[in-house]
C-alpha cells in the first residue's frame, strides 16, 4: 500500500502567508507525505494527532515535526521487535533529516501499535514542489532478528544490537523472578530505577576540526593522554592502545587500535567512551564508531582507527575538565550480519551499569512498574 497526500496549492498558500507574517502556524493539511512500500510488513493505519507547525526563518522554513499515527503488523507470521522511520524535509539541507527507532517492541501479527515523531526540521523556501515532510520505512526488525528495509540508515545493525541487549536485560529481571520471587524482583527494580534517576549525565558538542577549547579555570595546554581499556573475557574484539589529544574540556582526534581476537571476520566494531572529571568522577561521553562500513577486520588482525572529531564536555552550563579516558568495546558485528553485545555480568564486573543508559527494555519493564505495580511487571516477564 502506498499512502501520499501532497496538497500542493496548500502549501504554496501556507508558506506566503507565513513569509509575510513571520508567525508560526500549523502545517496545513496534505503536507506530510506517508510512504510505505506495496509490500512492507507494516501499514499506516492512521493519523492519531498532527500538533506540527513551521516559521519562516530568512530563505528557510522550521519545521517542527509533532506526528502521532498507528502502525499496523500486516504479516501473517512474525512478530515485530523494532521499527526505525525515515523522516525528511529536504535531503541536502542541513538539518532537513532525521529518523526515530522504536526498539523493544512486541507487536503480533494483526496488531497496532502507536509511534510518536517529534523533531525539527529545515527546508529552503524556494525548494521544488512536493509535501513538506516525507516519512518512510527504513527497517523493520522481527522476533527471529530478519530484517525488512532499504536500510540507509544501517537500522538493522542498531536494531539488532538493541534487542540483544534487550534479550540479555529481559533474562536478568525473568532469573531474579524465578530465584527470588516478587520480593527480590521488587529489589532489582527500585535499584535499576534508583541507578537511572542518579546516572551522571554530561553535556556533550561536537566540534569537527575545530580549535582547542580552555578549561574554565583559564587556558590549558594541550596535551597527549592515553585511554585505559575496559576489557570482557568474552569480546571477540580487545582495544588495544588509544589515545587522544586533551585540553580542559575537550578531548581531539582520538585514536585506537582494536584487535580482532576471534576467529570471524569483523565489519563492525563501536566502542563506549568514558571520561573522568578531576575529582574521579567517570561519565559516559559518547560511542566511537572503530572502524567503517566494508572495512573488514580479519581473524588476529590489529586494526587503527583515527577520527576527525572534537569532544567539548560541560555539566549544567560549566565546563567539565577531563582526567583521565578510558574506553570499552560496546558492541561487534561480524560479517555475516550476527551481532556481539557485552553480557550483564560483564557490565556489573566492570561498575559500567551506573553509568550507561539503560536498554530500552529494562527502561520499559522498570516504567511498567512504576505505572502499574508489581502484578503487571510480573505478567509481562511471563509472556515471553
Amino acid at each position: 500500500m502506498r499512502i501520499e497526500a501532497l496538497g500542493l496549492l496548500a502549501v504554496s498558500a501556507f508558506l506566503g502567508a507565513a513569509g509575510l507574517l513571520a508567525q508560526d502556524y500549523p502545517l496545513p493539511s496534505g503536507s506530510i507525505s506517508i510512504k510505505f512500500p506495496d509490500d512492507s510488513p507494516v501499514l499506516f493505519s492512521g493519523t492519531l494527532t498532527d500538533q506540527s507547525r513551521a516559521t519562516q526563518r530568512g530563505a528557510a522554513l522550521a519545521i517542527d515535526l509533532r506526528l502521532s499515527m498507528l502502525l499496523r503488523n500486516v504479516g501473517a507470521y512474525r512478530q515485530i521487535h523494532g521499527v526505525t522511520l525515515r523522516v525528511v524535509s529536504q535531503e541536502v539541507t542541513v538539518g532537513g533529516k532525521g529518523s526515530v527507532t522504536y526498539p523493544s517492541l512486541h507487536v503480533g501479527p494483526g496488531e497496532s501499535f502507536p509511534v510518536r515523531i517529534e523533531m525539527q526540521l529545515m527546508r529552503p523556501t524556494l525548494a521544488a514542489g512536493g509535501p513538506l515532510v516525507e516519512v518512510s520505512l527504513d527497517g523493520v526488525l522481527f522476533q527471529d532478528l530478519s530484517f525488512y528495509g532499504p536500510d540507509r540508515l544501517n537500522s538493522k545493525r542498531t536494531m539488532t544490537a538493541e534487542e540483544l541487549e534487550a534479550r540479555r536485560d529481559r533474562q536478568y529481571f525473568k532469573s531474579i523472578l524465578a530465584r527470588g520471587g516478587a520480593g527480590g524482583l521488587q529489589s532489582a527494580v527500585v535499584e535499576s530505577l534508583a541507578r537511572q534517576s542518579e546516572r551522571p549525565r554530561l553535556d556533550v558538542r561536537v566540534l569537527r576540526n575545530g580549535p582547542a577549547a580552555a578549561s574554565a579555570a583559564g587556558p590549558a595546554s594541550e596535551h597527549e593522554a592515553k585511554f585505559a581499556f575496559l576489557q570482557f573475557p568474552d569480546s571477540p574484539v580487545a582495544p588495544v592502545e588509544g589515545s587522544a589529544r586533551i585540553a580542559g574540556n575537550e578531548a581531539r582526534a582520538p585514536r585506537v587500535q582494536v584487535l580482532n581476537r576471534s576467529n570471524r571476520t569483523v565489519k563492525y566494531v563501536e566502542l563506549g567512551w568514558l571520561v573522568s572529571d578531576q575529582a574521579g568522577r567517570q561519565y559516559l561521553a559518547a560511542s566511537l564508531p572503530a572502524s567503517a562500513d566494508g572495512a573488514a577486520i580479519l581473524p588476529s588482525q590489529t586494526t587503527p582507527v583515527l577520527q576527525d572529531t572534537a569532544l567539548r564536555f560541560s555539566r549544567g552550563g560549566q565546563p567539565v575538565n577531563i582526567g583521565g579516558m578510558t574506553g570499552f568495546v560496546s558492541q561487534v558485528e561480524f560479517g555475516n550480519g550476527d551481532m556481539w553485545v557485552p553480557s550483564r555480568q560483564s557490565l556489573e564486573n566492570a561498575a559500567l551499569l551506573r553509568v550507561l543508559a539503560p536498554s530500552a527494555e529494562e527502561q520499559r519493564l522498570t516504567d511498567l512498574y512504576r505505572r502499574n505495580g508489581m502484578n503487571a511487571l510480573v505478567e509481562d516477564l511471563k509472556k515471553y
